[in-house]
């Protein structure tokens, strides 16, 4: 239970960087324009959180459809 714990701090502490990451360079980049900061932003975090996925899970592919039922039923591992 405590490494399942860890893992997913772990986890949602490198999401959050990407988040905030992403916020601070899309800011920069977009001079002003709130269109291409939301874009760039959009996009870096899609793109960490997919990096995210496919880095920590044995099966992305399955891991990837349960994420993505609604609702959410919980599952043997």
């Amino acid at each position: 239970m405590v490494r399942r714990a860890v893992a997913e701090a772990l986890g949602t502490a490198f999401l959050l960087a990407a988040v905030v990451g992403s916020g601070i360079m899309g800011e920069r980049m977009a001079g002003g324009n709130v269109a291409i900061a939301l874009l760039a932003n959009t996009i870096a975090t899609g793109a960490m959180l997919v990096g995210l996925i496919l880095r920590s899970a044995r099966y992305p592919a399955r891991t990837s459809t349960r994420l993505s039922r609604w609702p959410m039923r919980r599952e043997a591992v």
